[in-house]
């Protein structure tokens, strides 16, 4: 189990409470998709994929980042039990989708760059430690089906 400060769990809870889920879900695929090509193969069905351009205006990429930042409000909302809480998308993402585990920490590099961004001079060390641990923890528990 992972042990949580205050000051941890008020970082995540005021990242999440400003957080703009359109704009930061989609760009944070998009990156992830652009930067690291090849995890667009889990995205065939999402339509044309073919250029970075593409991918920042396809809505299935938009609604699907939206949708991974709805998922980490449930990391975020039970922070004392984040393994049990994505059991069921682990299993879904090993079993059925054949996700490379490794793609969820692209993915939350891509998050953290995002983040950073947008908060700038919040985004201190302190704030940056807090977060990564919580997506380490979020990682970790995604890809605990595949071990």
């Amino acid at each position: 189990m992972v042990e949580w400060t205050e000051q941890e769990r008020s970082i995540i809870n005021g990242i999440f409470a400003n957080l703009d889920y359109e704009d930061v879900g989609a760009k944070a695929l998009c990156r992830c998709l652009i930067v690291y090509p090849w995890t667009q193969r889990y995205f065939g069905a999402f339509g044309n994929l073919y250029n970075a351009e593409a991918i920042k205006t396809n809505p299935n990429i938009a609604a699907h980042g939206v949708k991974i930042l709805h998922g980490l409000d449930r990391a975020v909302k039970n922070m004392d039990n984040i393994k049990a809480t994505y059991a069921e998308l682990s299993v879904l993402h090993s079993e059925k989708l054949h996700v490379d585990p490794d793609n969820f920490k692209l993915l939350s590099d891509c998050l953290t760059i995002v983040i950073a961004a947008r908060l700038g001079s919040s985004f201190t060390p302190e704030t940056q430690a807090a977060w990564q641990k919580f997506l380490a923890v979020v990682v970790s528990a995604l890809g605990r089906q595949y071990h």
